[in-house]
């Protein structure tokens, strides 16, 4: 941490999910798909690696991509912004995400990017186990998500647009 600028409200965390014994293939097996990139938005939306296909949904990467798309529709569908990015920032054995960001690309209309960030969430609960009863990501949908991709079909939970008016009365 030499020569980072910090102050009293800075917070460390290390591996907040404890003792780290099991790790490299033999801790994260599956299948394997098309890359995130392929799967989301192209070059348009930062991604990590991996792939959505094969997973859970308690791993956040998909789940948590999920999400981040019913909130970035639910805001540009309220009127709130004309175009919408929401990036989810979560750490191993942490229930809430440690950072939640929302860009708006300067087409925000009732307040700026950090008050929707605020906003989104109250709005919605961006733990896992709330992203997986609110998204119903029990069910078993995802043989369809690996025909077609995982966005912009209506069908989908994550497309649904039934936050607008929570998001609008948290904001005003």
């Amino acid at each position: 941490l030499k020569g980072m600028p910090y102050d009293d409200s800075l917070e460390l965390i290390l591996n907040p999910g404890g003792h780290f014994v099991l790790g490299g293939p033999d801790a994260d097996t599956g299948l394997t798909g098309r890359k995130l990139a392929v799967d989301a938005y192209g070059p348009f939306v930062p991604t990590g690696g991996g792939a959505f296909s094969g997973k859970d949904p308690t791993k956040l990467d998909r789940s948590g991509a999920y999400m981040a798309r019913c909130v970035a529709k639910n805001i540009v569908a309220s009127g709130i912004a004309q175009r919408c990015q929401v990036t989810l920032t979560y750490a191993i054995g942490m229930a809430k995400p440690l950072a939640v960001g929302v860009d708006t690309f300067g087409t925000g209309l009732l307040c700026e990017d950090d008050c929707l960030a605020v906003a989104v969430q109250s709005a919605f609960d961006l733990t896992p186990a709330g992203i997986i009863t609110e998204l119903d990501l029990q069910r078993p949908i995802y043989a369809r998500t690996a025909v077609g991709g995982h966005f912009g079909r209506e069908d989908f939970p994550w497309e649904k647009l039934d936050r607008t008016g929570l998001l609008m009365a948290t904001i005003r």
